[in-house]
């Protein structure tokens, strides 16, 4: 048997991976309208393995679904790791986790911006298929008090692996609506520990409008306004305490954490503050590498490692600070537009015996592709809305032969509601921008002609060849015109959007004194 074979196992028909927990009807289906289901009934490995030109073996049912745990930080950049180039941050946890598993270093967000961002993260679909682009407003991400938010009725990653079985937490910022109906608590998690937006949305900014930044428990306001140098160790603690309640079960932890987050001084607390060699943003970085340490630390504890899926990522690049603080490098550009330094993000996943240690893998995969990935590893079916991610398990096995799906449908990139750039194979394509479209910064410039760039090579995009290479421009033009048919672009709306959640009015979350 080869070593991919030894370490992918599964049972045809049997109790296993590929089980079918009880589902609900109106929330799932066994294909999304409009694409093929891939790997996700028993067997669906072996053929996803074999369709790549590798081994599979057919093993007594004695491999279960692994527990989840998906980190991911605010606004921390690829080069802010060690496991990724840095020199100025020691971050010896998440260095392990990447010697453990596997680094993926083409691995993309589906918006530069938080809110955004994190929609794709739990449903699998781009941002302005949810109509989560930006707020009622016209804001660029949901702010405190908003009428807007996730739409109660899109099937959370959290809502596909509860109905599997598993316990599903939530601890961290969330930023996906902060009225009832859009709360954790009613997406999938059964329990959720946080902040309900950004860490600079505090009460001193819209004094009349809004509250003190409030720390929740459940639905609960616990703390308003919450100590901020406090949030990474609080959400760890709680984390590890998810992990010890359900050691014995199926558990899905998804831990957000609140920080590098988006004020300029970014917070950390006494036992980390003034220990980097950069300054706030150091040291709120290596408490985060810390609260890594302390996660795989009880995993060992618990004897839960070998059983558990690790996925370490951030929600978007380093934002740009004076003097800089984060650092996206070896990529162009900052958070908050679509750039590669904005939107190519680190990532790490480590199962041990499944996903190869050590290992790189440069394709091209996205936070799109968590959700079915992870509902293919728990046997559950895809809801039944339509998704735009792809199962990549074949390329987190490291699979022989295996190539990103999205070299043939194109990755797009937009920023708010417009589609700026698409990504298929090595090519990247940035097409014609007015100035007021190019980003959020108070610096604006037009791109008057498409720009083409070979980003697996040419990392720093230093070498513009769209004139060398028109066959490529006119085939990816084509491939983004397919998801500007569907999902739209600036005003031009797409039949594939779907409206999201909204309130008629909406209150603040306050603290209740007695």
């Amino acid at each position: 048997m080869s070593d991919l074979a030894a370490r992918i196992t599964l049972a045809r028909g049997r109790r296993g991976w590929f089980t079918e927990g009880r589902m609900r009807s109106r929330d799932y289906a066994l294909s999304p309208p409009g694409r093929s289901r891939p790997a996700l009934q028993a067997g669906g490995l072996l053929v996803a393995l074999l369709g790549c030109g590798a081994p599979a073996a057919v093993a007594a049912d004695q491999s279960p679904p692994p527990n989840i745990i998906l980190i991911v930080c605010d606004n921390l950049g690829n080069g802010d790791l060690g496991a990724f180039g840095s020199r100025l941050h020691r971050t010896p946890h998440v260095d392990r986790l990447a010697e453990e598993g596997t680094k993926f270093t083409s691995f993309y967000v589906a918006s530069g911006v938080c809110t955004p961002s994190r929609a794709a993260i739990l449903t699998g679909c781009y941002p302005r298929r949810l109509n989560l682009h930006e707020s009622a407003v016209g804001g660029a991400v949901l702010q405190p008090v908003a009428t807007r938010g996730l739409h109660p009725d899109e099937t959370t990653l959290a809502e596909v692996l509860r109905a599997a079985g598993y316990a599903t937490a939530c601890i961290g910022k969330w930023h996906l609506g902060d009225q009832p109906p859009f709360l954790p608590t009613r997406q999938g998690f059964e329990y959720f520990f946080g902040i309900p937006y950004s860490d600079d949305m505090t009460r001193d900014k819209r004094p009349q409008a809004w509250p003190e930044l409030p720390l929740m428990r459940g639905e609960e306001v616990i703390e308003a306004p919450v100590d901020r140098d406090h949030l990474v160790r609080r959400c760890t603690e709680e984390a590890i305490r998810f992990l010890e309640a359900h050691a014995r079960h199926r558990f899905f932890l998804y831990l957000p954490h609140t920080m590098p987050g988006s004020t300029p001084h970014p917070f950390s607390s006494p036992a980390f503050r003034g220990k980097s060699r950069n300054g706030a943003y150091g040291d709120c970085v290596e408490e985060l590498d810390w609260s890594t340490g302390e996660i795989l630390a009880a995993l060992d504890r618990l004897g839960l490692a070998a059983q558990t899926l690790v996925i370490w990522t951030s929600d978007n690049g380093a934002v740009r600070r004076d003097p800089p603080q984060g650092s996206n490098a070896p990529y162009r550009g900052w958070g908050y537009d679509t750039s590669e330094g904005a939107m190519r993000v680190p990532c790490v996943m480590r199962w041990p015996g499944v996903i190869p240690a050590g290992a790189v893998q440069d394709e091209l995969c996205s936070t799109l592709d968590l959700l079915p990935t992870i509902a293919g590893l728990a046997g559950a079916p895809w809801p039944r809305a339509r998704l735009d991610g792809h199962n990549i398990l074949p390329l987190l096995a490291g699979a022989a032969g295996a190539r990103s799906p999205w070299d043939d449908e194109g990755f797009c990139f937009y920023r708010m509601g417009n589609l700026q750039a698409v990504r298929a194979g090595p090519w990247k394509l940035y097409f014609e921008m007015p100035a007021s479209a190019t980003n959020q910064s108070k610096k604006k410039a037009p791109l008057a002609a498409p720009r083409l760039f070979d980003v697996r090579r040419d990392l720093g995009e230093d070498h513009e060849v769209a004139a060398q290479h028109p066959a490529v421009v006119a085939r990816l033009t084509a491939l983004a015109d397919r998801t500007r048919t569907e999902i739209g672009d600036g005003p031009r709306l797409g039949p594939g959007q779907r409206p999201a959640g909204a309130v008629e009015t909406a209150t603040p979350l306050l603290l209740r004194r007695n």
